[in-house]
């Protein structure tokens, strides 16, 4: 071979062998500070009996109310019915996220520790619920720690593809709800896992409001029956 054909030759050679891969490990810890601005509502007679403890109900909000201004929560769900007078026997924390954010498990499972440990809470009766985004969030954070909640109650949101973990939740009580004819999250996030919490063994209860698109949430709200099941759920 003449020496101008060789040295492109040896030059492949000497790229091939540097560009070689080699295995390698790396452990260490890495942690995400997570913070959550919220409000809270305390219960009528909270003040006057410091003996007694209340069931906590922690709201998540949907994508819309994301931000740093508390104002917004009050357009929706539990915040909203505060806002309006009505008397809910229960310790309401109602959360929100940051912008470009979604509802992380583990923080919003941290709010959770701390509202328990700084308030009077019946850790018995903890419950979880959220709308759209945070239905999603109600999943999520479910699944991630069962053992916390007493129950949960999401609204229009969906498990993903962790539909398939349905056992992890399968005697957590669960009343979800949803409209046949949302397009933003379709009712069939809804409706899977549902059906494999069934399949599990599950008693989950779904509701599924003919002709109503996302705004599933205003009508579960207003509803007695709803707030009666929620806080007659206790965990053993």
């Amino acid at each position: 071979m003449s020496l101008p054909r060789l040295l492109p030759a040896l030059a492949l050679l000497a790229l091939t062998a540097s560009a070689q891969q080699t295995p390698h490990s790396f452990q260490g810890e890495a942690r995400i500070p997570v913070g959550y601005r919220y409000l809270l509502a305390l219960p009528e007679g909270y003040e006057a009996d410091t003996a007694r403890q209340w069931p906590l109900v922690v709201f998540l909000h949907g994508a819309g109310e994301r931000g740093t201004d508390l104002e917004l929560l009050k357009k929706h769900g539990p915040p909203k019915l505060v806002e309006a007078g009505q008397k809910l026997p229960a310790i309401v924390a109602s959360l929100q996220c940051e912008k470009a954010r979604i509802w992380d498990p583990h923080g919003v499972k941290a709010v959770t520790d701390h509202l328990a440990a700084t308030l009077r809470v019946d850790t018995r009766r903890i419950y979880l619920t959220g709308l759209s985004m945070g239905g999603f969030g109600t999943w999520e954070t479910a699944l991630e720690h069962p053992e916390t909640y007493a129950a949960i109650a999401p609204i229009c949101g969906g498990a993903g593809v962790r539909w398939v973990m349905a056992e992890r939740i399968k005697d957590l009580p669960c009343w979800i709800f949803h409209g046949d004819q949302d397009k933003a999250v379709p009712l069939e996030f809804s409706t899977k896992i549902h059906d494999a919490l069934i399949k599990a063994g599950s008693q989950a209860k779904l509701t599924i409001y003919p002709g109503v698109g996302h705004d599933s949430w205003t009508q579960t709200y207003e509803n007695q029956e709803f707030w009666d099941w929620l806080l007659a759920q206790k965990r053993e």
